[in-house]
């Protein structure tokens, strides 16, 4: 389990930041399409004063290394998880 420090802001928290940036992309409108990643990122920063791009950017790469998000140009989008039980075979 990955531990924060106990004096970090975790506003400013890598995982934080990019449960914040599923949930932008997971509202109704969005589920299921590519996004343009600008329109991500302006109401990203919105949400607070403290954020920066390049704060949203390593959360992307966070999410995409996870396999958590897609991306097709400059577009992303939320990928849905599949329930994919492994078969074993029992000597």
């Amino acid at each position: 389990m990955i531990l924060a420090h106990p004096d970090s802001d975790l506003q400013k928290n890598l995982m934080v930041v990019s449960a914040d940036i599923l949930l932008l992309l997971s509202s109704k409108n969005r589920i299921d399409n590519f996004v343009l990643i600008e329109d991500v990122m302006e109401e990203f920063l919105k949400q607070n004063e403290k954020r920066s791009p390049d704060m949203f950017l390593n959360s992307l790469a966070f999410l995409f290394c996870f396999g958590i998000i897609e991306k097709n140009q400059y577009k992303i989008k939320l990928l849905k998880k599949t329930n994919q039980k492994s078969q074993t075979q029992l000597f």
